[in-house]
Order: C-alpha cells, then sequence, then structure tokens
C-alpha cells in the first residue's frame, strides 16, 4: 500500500469510527444521545451534610446533569463552581409558589449565574390547590413567571404530581393548565411516575400535546399500586429505575413527540441508600436501547 492509499484508508476507518460511534450513542441509552441527568432533592439529606462530596460522588457514578432544588446554603456562585469542578452543569432548577410570585427577579437573577435553561414550579402545597378557582389563578401567576423567565433565556415550566388529575366538572386540572397557558411561555416538566400513579398515560399527553413536555422526571414504581389523586409519597412505593413496574422504553420512545430535552432521574424516597439507588437507575438508563 502506498503513503497516498493509507492515508486514505485510515481516513476512512476514522470516519467509519466516527460513524459507528454516533450510531451507538443514538441508539443505546442516554436516549436520544442526551446526558442522564438527576433531580437533587433525592440526595438531600447528603446535600445537606457535604455539597461537595455529594456533587463529586454523583460525577463517578457518571451524571452531567443536574436539576437544583435547593443550594444548601451556598450562593448561586459558589455552587455553579462546584458543578463546573466536578464537569457537570445545571440545566434546570425547581422553585416553589413563593418564590414564583414574590421572589422572581431574584431567583432568575440566581438561575442566569447558573447558567438554567428552565426554572419549574416544583410542586403546589395543600393549601394552594384547594378548589378549581386555586388552579385558575395560577394561569397569570405562571404567564407572569414565564415572561419574565423568557426575558433572560430562560423557559419557564409545571411540574406535575398526581393530584393534577382530579377532575373538575369534566376536565382534569392538568388538562385545563396545558389547554390554558400559553405552550411558549409555560411548558411542563413531566413526572412520569404521578402521571402513570394517577392512572394516566405519558405517552398519550406526548402525542396530545407535541412540543410540550422538554423535561422528563424519571422514577420507577415499586409495585402497581391502585390509582390515586391522593399525593401519597412514602416509602416502599418508589424503585430506582429499572427495578419497578413503568414500561421505559415505550416511554422514551414516544418522549422525542413529546419535545423531550432533558431527563432526571429522581426517587423520593431510597429503601438504598440514595447513592446507591441512582447509581441503579444510572446504570440501567445507560444501557436501555431506544
Amino acid at each position: 500500500m502506498n503513503r497516498r492509499d493509507f492515508l486514505r484508508t485510515a481516513a476512512l476507518g476514522s470516519s467509519m469510527a466516527a460513524v459507528s460511534s454516533a450510531l451507538q450513542e443514538s441508539l443505546f441509552a442516554r436516549p436520544y444521545g442526551k446526558p442522564i441527568g438527576i433531580q437533587l432533592y433525592t440526595l438531600r439529606d447528603q446535600l445537606e451534610k457535604d455539597v461537595a462530596d455529594t456533587i463529586r460522588q454523583i460525577a463517578g457514578i457518571g451524571y452531567r446533569d443536574v436539576e437544583i432544588y435547593s443550594l444548601y446554603g451556598k450562593s448561586a456562585v459558589e455552587f455553579g463552581r462546584i458543578l463546573n469542578d466536578n464537569g457537570i452543569s445545571a440545566s434546570s432548577g425547581h422553585y416553589l409558589l413563593p418564590d414564583v410570585k414574590n421572589n422572581w427577579d431574584k431567583r432568575v437573577g440566581e438561575a442566569k449565574t447558573l447558567g438554567l435553561h428552565y426554572m419549574v414550579n416544583a410542586i403546589l402545597q395543600p393549601e394552594e390547590r384547594k378548589s378549581f378557582d386555586d388552579y385558575k389563578r395560577l394561569v397569570d401567576v405562571f404567564s407572569r413567571a414565564g415572561e419574565t423567565a423568557q426575558k433572560a433565556g430562560i423557559q419557564f415550566c409545571y411540574h406535575n404530581h398526581n393530584f393534577e388529575f382530579t377532575k373538575y366538572g369534566d376536565v382534569t386540572a392538568y388538562d385545563y393548565l396545558l389547554k390554558t397557558l400559553d405552550p411558549k411561555l409555560v411548558k411542563f416538566e413531566m413526572d412520569c411516575f404521578w402521571v402513570t400513579h394517577a392512572g394516566e398515560d405519558p405517552v398519550a399527553y406526548f402525542r396530545k400535546h407535541p412540543g410540550r413536555f422538554p423535561l422528563l422526571h424519571i422514577k420507577d414504581m415499586k409495585d402497581k399500586p391502585a390509582s390515586t389523586h391522593e399525593l401519597d409519597a412514602k416509602l416502599g412505593l418508589f424503585a430506582p429505575v429499572g427495578r419497578g413496574t413503568i414500561d421505559w422504553k415505550r416511554i422514551f420512545t414516544a418522549a422525542r413527540q413529546g419535545g423531550m430535552q432533558h431527563y432526571y432521574v429522581e426517587q423520593d424516597y431510597c429503601e438504598q441508600p440514595p447513592l446507591e439507588a441512582v447509581k441503579i437507575s444510572y446504570e440501567y438508563l445507560s444501557k436501555l436501547e431506544v
């Protein structure tokens, strides 16, 4: 083989290797080639004790994207530096309704410092969702929050549990919010566990509202309990991803239609040490074929 043929063959080999690598990345976990993320609420007890060491252990497992729940006494700059030192980015953050109503400008500023692309209303407390009128009043609140976030280059989202699937007349609160909120100002972070626990189908929502769900929470259900619209988070209900009863291949196959950009492992309560649980979830997702 002369030098020219050798170089041509070497270049072809490199090109084929790159194609093969890209194909493998698209066909196997990290569905659609996206990094596996984790919602830090899962490790709240560990983070309360030692933020830097917990983030280091997350990175050691392989996580490269996190969703913030709290800064655990750190400033946005300090927290961001810890993430950066461990090769981790924060794409999203969770916020409670009082912050959305009263401290939003400050929170948006912190989010920009952290480099967040999404800010999410995490949960409604019981006193914030006593009636359908409470949900109706949220439309203006969320619309204003969405406008403010959008000016900063951030997308506002709403994260569900199971109580949003309570029916008021002939409509659920969840369907009302999906129908009424401006899709450009407010998108949704679907918690696939809670949708399933409410007796609904995540895939059906992806198909009915394409592009509306850029964020997913990936948590597994240990058994198949009776459907409920009452929030019943408790030990024994949750399982590491892949160790429960939810069909993740089906959900991820449809997630692109729903608009998925990021997904986060979350486990509200863990029967094993939380770092062990999220490692099990990571290993399952890293081998999931879609």
